[in-house]
């Protein structure tokens, strides 16, 4: 069983020659050797003499490849969170790239490439455990084989360095297929223990307790590795039925578990050191309810334009539905019937996504049955789109609408609950998952007392603000209902009465909105005063200002490298395949004067309010402001690109701004962006 689990401690042997990797706690486990300069995988059953250095990891987080070298990415520093059933899990704090050369080339693309992955891995929430599964499910859990290695179990949406442990995969598996790999024969089960699946997103663990019975409250964010992206620049779904910003929310209650410390396992003692005793003999509980949220399902883009409102793009939704029920398909099997809840504008720009969603699940759902209801505040407070009869999967499918910005107009966000109230028979049916430890059983699988039947699917335009909001109430109902079924809230009671537990589940689920915000738009979200006090203060206002202008800044200017960040790392840009990676891929391109503007704007906010907020005639001369952006440069955004010669082309005919950027462009070519007005025909 010792080899279903990550190595918890493992030393690092560096020579000219290799990299080797042991396990002190395990000395029998084999030995894993990386050959330099070739990448070359082996198991050695001895250990290698000759190393220069040998240093102490947490564990390796995969093997990349770049244009001029290979790195593996290994874990220096992780700090304890907490225990989650007994596992302690960590948070990443610090990593460090072995290159394979002994003598490392230095290249402006390579320099570049290590820079924006460093930055990222910097910059990420990302965790994991030696010894429970942190990408799945406690549901999920129960049902999987717990006889298999852990990463064979990880759920592969929220196995966030997926790509990167390709190699040490390959390899285990056979070799088969794999480049730079000595050919293994047959399975190499002694890799398991060296392959460490990390996820991104947020936890949070804390003891507590309501009404005088401790408990364990938890809350964990998974984000998933596909169509991963910054806010403007990943928008919709892809052709494999990815959306962007696909996260899993998963909240879980602990009652009666006594194992919450934050010291360490002993190494080498396997999952005996999961066991929960429980307190004072009692049964020990596990009880979790998952929701999602994701972009909206078909294709749409917002186009940077150095406006504070971009420009919405569109394309028919009739292009998107093979992609909409690839995307459904996966919910369906993983979750169950689909609730659909849609909190964008029912007016204004956004409305076009309404509707574009709408039209969506008529054609996915048979015969299908709207209602509309409306009040004194809002012409469409809800809408619902249901299948009329019940003969295929999607029609598990269940959209609703609630126009949340009408509906809580002037911080009466109590109104959400009506919400809550359209949703209550959908809850009711929905339960949860509830599990109890079996004693004696070696695996530490639960026994299921209760299964989770369905999932809300929350979105509004970004699915962070808005979204937030509506999941921690659904979330309150159903811990409500939770400890009501366990007899720890009496009828009528709710958890909210406890004032020192409800101080945690506001500040947890304020800091879950900052985190998920974070990691999507660049900064914390917008409102968390109301979500952590209960109500909006100036400072809160000062707040949300501050990161409204930092959300501008950061996606007219800065997303672009971090957006380059995310595709290296996950395997969506490929240095070695790629044309561009032969060439200086990092040099701006664009004329010089126009590179220029972005730091004159750093001085004097002018110019972005004049573009901002006034209009130009039709005949002006006027700068195509896209091309201020900081755009991505690895992988090219077609819609981005959309009008890019007419528009250069308009400019250079102008009589005074023609002269000034034909005599400051440094590469007139337009080579490599000429297959991008692809996605002006794409466009409606």
């Amino acid at each position: 069983m010792a080899g279903l689990f990550p190595f918890r401690d493992i030393n690092v042997h560096a020579s000219a020659s290799h990299y080797a990797f042991t396990s002190p706690s395990s000395p029998a486990a084999p030995t894993l050797v990386v050959d330099r300069p070739s990448g070359d995988l082996r198991l050695n059953d001895g250990t290698l003499l000759g190393s220069k250095r040998v240093s102490s990891i947490a564990g390796i987080l995969g093997i990349i490849k770049l244009r001029l070298d290979k790195y593996i990415i290994v874990i220096t520093k992780a700090q304890p969170m907490g225990r989650l059933k007994g596992h302690m899990v960590y948070k990443i704090i610090a990593t460090e790239f072995l290159p394979l050369r002994e003598r490392p080339l230095h290249d402006p693309d390579e320099d570049t490439y290590l820079s924006l992955l460093k930055t990222l891995l910097a910059a990420s929430p990302l965790f994991f455990s030696y010894s429970f599964d942190l990408t799945n499910s406690l549901q999920r859990q129960a049902q999987s084989d717990l006889s298999s290695p852990m990463w064979k179990r990880a759920d592969d949406r929220f196995f966030w360095n997926r790509f990167v442990q390709t190699d040490l995969i390959d390899y285990r598996l056979g070799g088969s297929g794999s480049v730079g790999l000595r050919q293994a024969s047959g399975q190499q089960l002694g890799v398991d223990p060296y392959i460490l699946p990390v996820m991104f997103g947020m936890m949070r663990i804390v003891p507590t307790a309501i009404k005088a019975t401790p408990m364990t409250f938890v809350l964990i964010t998974r984000r998933s590795r596909h169509r991963v992206g910054t806010r403007y620049f990943s928008r919709g779904i892809d052709e494999q039925g990815h959306v962007s910003n696909f996260n899993e929310t998963e909240q879980i209650v602990l009652i009666n578990d006594t194992t919450r410390g934050l010291g360490g396992f002993a190494g080498g003692n396997g999952i005996e050191n999961g066991k929960v005793d429980g307190s004072r003999g009692q049964e020990v509980q596990a009880l979790s309810y998952v929701q999602t949220r994701g972009s909206v399902p078909v294709y749409w883009a917002e186009v940077n334009n150095l406006h504070y409102v971009p420009t919405l793009e569109i394309r028919g939704v009739e292009s998107a539905v093979a992609a909409a029920k690839e995307h459904f398909d996966e919910q369906i099997r993983v979750y169950g019937d689909n609730y659909l809840v849609n909190l964008v504008n029912e007016k204004g720009r956004e409305v076009r996504v309404k509707q574009a969603y709408e039209q969506m699940v008529r054609i996915l759902v048979s015969s299908p049955s709207e209602r509309r209801q409306a009040n004194s505040v809002t012409e469409e407070k809800f809408r619902t789109v249901e299948p009329g009869r019940r003969h295929q999967q999607f029609d598990r499918l269940h959209y609703v609408y609630f126009d949340f910005h009408n509906e809580t107009k002037g911080l009466q966000w109590h109104r959400a609950e009506l919400l809550l109230n359209k949703l209550n028979d959908a809850l009711l049916q929905q339960q949860y998952f509830r599990g109890a430890d079996m004693p004696g059983d070696p695996s530490g699988r639960l026994e299921v007392r209760n299964q989770q039947t369905s999932v809300v699917r929350t979105n509004c335009m970004d699915c962070l603000d808005r979204t937030n909001v509506v999941q921690s109430m659904l979330a309150r109902w159903t811990l409500n209902r939770m400890l009501t079924d366990l007899g720890v809230l009496q009828q009528g009671q709710s958890a909210s009465d406890d004032t020192a537990f409800e101080e945690i589940f506001r500040n947890i689920w304020a800091d879950n909105a900052d985190i998920v915000s974070k990691s999507y738009s660049g900064t914390g979200a917008l409102k968390t005063d109301f979500t952590r006090t209960g109500k909006r203060t100036r400072a809160g206002a000062v707040q949300d200002l501050q990161n409204s202008l930092t959300r501008y800044v950061r996606n007219n200017f800065m997303d672009g490298p971090r957006q380059d960040g995310f595709d290296l790392f996950l395997g969506t840009y490929l240095p070695s395949t790629s044309n561009g990676a032969t060439t200086l891929q990092f040099v701006d391109r664009r004329p010089v004067l126009i590179q220029s503007i972005p730091y004159v704007l750093a001085a004097s906010l002018f110019v972005v309010f004049t573009a901002t907020f006034t209009r130009q005639l039709p005949d002006s001369a006027t700068w195509p402001l896209r091309f201020l952006v900081n755009w991505p440069k690895l992988n090219q955004l077609p819609w981005a690109a959309e009008g890019y010669q007419e528009a250069i082309t308009k400019v250079r005919k102008d009589k005074v701004l023609g002269q000034i950027v034909n005599r400051h462009d440094r590469a007139a070519s337009n080579a490599r962006l000429s297959h991008l007005e692809e996605g002006k025909k794409r466009i409606e």
